[in-house]
This record gives structure tokens, C-alpha cells and sequence, in this order.
């Protein structure tokens, strides 16, 4: 679907040129063109420094902080003269392309890239570009990581700032990757590029140029949990008072909610946050809310977020009184407030079309409420018995875990 500009943008259409770190002399003809035809150069200082002065009698404007309140504004201010917007490398790669794509919308843009820092540090490691997943840091929570970090993967990871290789170095060996190699790729395509390799245990290097990125060859230590983005963590990951759904039922659960890339989940009765983590662990651009009653437990859930390296999920209180300004979701998880006056019925208005709602039962009363839900609405019921072997004097018997009953139904409009 294709976005609605939210500016309109008459006249010449907007230059974004990419621009590396090896400056003017790294363009090709058609961004020199472009660049010395402005009457407005936009970038950071870094990059208006790159323009010889020779080669542009353009007004220069670096970047205000922060930059995204302040565009409507500027383009506004310069709207009728020709405009060109200096990014780094590839301006849709994560770049300054993107947003302005949203603002005013691609007919009124031309965007002249350069090689991405990702490319370019694949072409110096030999690496499989197409193969190999790039997380950003700029403007995000490292942990966002953590989901894509698995034994023999290459990953490369877009740095904040000089401090970035350090911090990841520290959270690799944290979470059970310390022998991973990184190799921190600074100023690529430049005159000062530099290339440090160490592994993340043992990481000691001090902080170095801004313009960085890093490549992770991730070794995962035997020993540690396994924590793929398939649901179905181990129940030990998790902090809290043990108010959570078990694993066994987790992976049901998640799976009956069925995410897709870019959905957007309710989860009622948040808990200690599992099926919002591992909902949102299924795709980097999965969302999920998840409401709970209680403050100690709704920090709990933020805290294993960002543990398990989801920290972007948004954290609410009570429903349905805590629905209000949220955008409509794809689906919606009912694992508590069952037999809550209104409750169901508020979750299922707000439901989208075609979406699904999944809700769990452990009680007589909550499943007579689902009994009655299905009769009315359809769906599917069904009841799960898991079973643990536990140790009994010198053997092992099955323990029962309390049965659940689940109902799974679709919104069909």
C-alpha cells in the first residue's frame, strides 16, 4: 500500500545523494551535477564539510537535534528553490532517504545512492551481502540484537556512536556469545578506514571513530539456553513473580495467534510479558501491547523486553480503560480479564477484520465464558493436558499441569 505524503512538495523534486566517506572525489557525475545545481545543501556538518566549497555556492544548513520534528519545517521554509539532502552511503538503507519518503512521498524525491556501509563492509570481509542480516543501533536499543544472534551466523550491526563495539562486545559475552569474532569496520570507502578484529570476551580496544559498523561472526557457547525466535523460551529466561504461561502452552498459544512481518498484538493480562516477547521475537517489525494491571509486574515485563531483545514493546495498564489512542490490532491474546464485564467485547470492536483472537482458560467459570464465546462468535475449542516427568523418591512420574482450554476464532468483519 502506498503511503500518503503527509507534506506536499511542489517544484523540483528534492536530490538525496549519498555521499561515503571518501567524499567528492567518490561521486559519480550525475550527484556532482545535482549538488552544485542546489541552492540548499541539507546534512550534517560532517557531510556539508565534504562538498568542497569550489564545487557549490549553495546555502549550506546543517542537521537541528532533533532532526524528524524539525523537517516539515525546514522543507516549508525552503519550499520553491532546489533543495538537495546529503546522506551517508545509501540514503534508503536506514537513512535520512526513508523519512522523507514518508514526509512528502517518492514522486517528489531523487535519490542518487552511494554503496551502503553494509555493502561495503561485506565486499571487505567476503561476506554474502543477501546472507547476512543488519540490525541498527542509531536510535534503537541494542538488545534489538539479541533475536538475530545464533551459533555460525554473521550478522552486522550499525553503530550509535564510538561506544557501540564495546557495549556489544560486553552484551555478546553476557548472553552466552562471547567467543564471537567482531571486527569493527570504521570510516569504509575513506581515507582513514581501519579494520580491528578481537573477540567479544575479551574485547579492549578503546573507543574510536563515530562512523562505524560492526561485524559479528557469532560462536554461541554450548552451555547456555538456546533462544531461537521460534516461541517456546524456556520458562527460566523469564523474571517474576511466576505469573507467566508455560512454555509448552506459550508455543500453542503464539502459534494459534499466527504473526505475521509488521502485525500488531494485544496481549491482555500481560503477566511477565511471554506471549508479547515472543510474539514480537517472530519478525524484527512484529509490535505488540501488553497490558497489566499491576506496576511491579508491568516493570517486570519491560525488563524481560529488553532481556530477551524486544525492548520496543509498549507497556499499558489495565484493559480495557488503557485501549485509548492505541492503533487497531491484529490480534488479540485473552490471558486474563476472561470473565471481566466487557472485556471481550471491547478487545473484539477493536479487533481488525481477518484478524484473530486467541483466548486461554484455566478455571470453570473462564471456561464456561469461552463455551459461550464459541457458540456465538464459532472458531475453534480445544483442551490441552501437558504433562512433566518429576522425580519420585528414586523414579520419575508424570505430574498433570492444570489443563487449559483454548479458543481460537477469527474476526471475518
Amino acid at each position: 500500500m502506498t503511503e500518503v505524503p503527509a507534506l506536499t512538495w511542489s517544484g523540483d523534486p528534492i536530490v538525496v545523494a549519498g555521499i561515503g566517506a571518501d567524499g567528492w572525489d567518490g561521486l559519480g557525475g550525475a550527484s556532482r551535477r545535482a549538488i552544485a545545481a542546489a541552492q540548499v545543501l541539507f546534512g550534517s556538518e560532517r557531510q556539508l564539510a565534504l562538498v568542497p566549497a569550489a564545487e557549490s555556492a549553495a546555502e549550506r544548513v546543517a542537521w537541528p537535534s532533533p532532526l524528524v520534528p524539525a523537517l516539515p519545517g525546514l522543507l516549508e521554509r525552503y519550499a520553491g528553490v532546489r533543495v538537495c539532502v546529503l546522506a551517508s552511503g545509501d540514503p534508503m538503507f536506514y537513512g535520512i532517504g526513508v523519512t522523507l519518503a514518508r514526509l512528502v512521498g517518492a514522486p517528489a524525491l531523487r535519490v542518487l545512492p552511494q554503496p551502503s556501509s553494509a555493502a561495503l563492509a561485506c565486499a571487505r570481509l567476503g561476506w554474502g551481502l543477501a546472507d547476512t542480516p543488519v540490525v541498527s543501533a542509531v536510535g534503537r536499543r541494542l538488545e534489538t540484537v539479541l533475536p538475530e544472534l545464533a551459533g555460525g551466523r554473521r550478522i552486522l550491526v550499525l553503530s550509535s556512536d564510538e561506544h557501540t563495539p564495546a557495549q556489544l562486545a560486553e552484551m555478546l559475552a553476557r548472553n552466552g556469545f562471547g567467543e564471537s569474532t567482531m571486527t569493527v569496520l570504521e570510516q569504509l570507502g575513506g581515507p582513514d578506514e581501519q579494520l580491528t578484529t578481537a573477540t567479544a570476551a575479551i574485547w579492549e580496544r578503546p573507543p574510536g571513530d563515530p562512523l562505524n559498523i560492526v561485524a559479528v561472526h557469532c560462536v554461541a557457547d554450548p552451555a547456555a539456553p538456546r533462544r531461537t525466535r521460534l516461541p517456546g523460551l524456556p520458562d527460566a529466561v523469564y523474571g517474576g513473580d511466576g505469573q507467566l504461561t508455560k512454555y509448552e502452552i506459550r508455543t500453542l498459544s503464539v502459534a494459534a495467534l499466527a504473526p505475521a512481518p509488521g502485525e500488531l498484538l494485544w496481549d491482555i493480562g500481560g503477566g511477565s510479558g511471554t506471549i508479547a516477547i515472543e510474539w514480537s521475537r517472530t519478525h524484527p517489525s512484529c509490535r505488540a501491547v501488553t497490558f497489566e494491571r499491576i506496576e511491579s509486574r508491568r516493570k517486570q515485563i519491560g525488563e524481560n523486553a529488553a532481556a530477551l531483545g524486544v525492548p520496543g514493546i509498549e507497556v499499558r495498564g489495565a484493559a480495557p480503560e488503557a485501549f485509548t489512542d492505541l492503533p487497531a490490532p491484529n490480534a488479540v491474546f485473552l490471558g486474563g480479564g476472561l470473565t471481566q464485564d466487557c472485556m471481550f467485547e471491547a478487545c473484539w470492536a477493536r479487533l481488525l477484520p481477518g484478524g484473530r483472537l486467541v483466548a486461554n482458560a484455566v478455571t470453570a467459570e473462564s471456561e464456561a465464558r469461552l463455551t459461550v464465546l464459541a457458540a456465538e462468535y464459532g472458531g475453534t475449542l480445544r483442551r490441552f493436558q501437558v504433562y512433566r516427568a518429576e522425580p519420585l523418591g528414586g523414579f520419575t512420574a508424570w505430574r498433570p499441569q492444570l489443563p487449559v482450554t483454548q479458543w481460537w476464532a477469527v474476526k471475518s468483519g
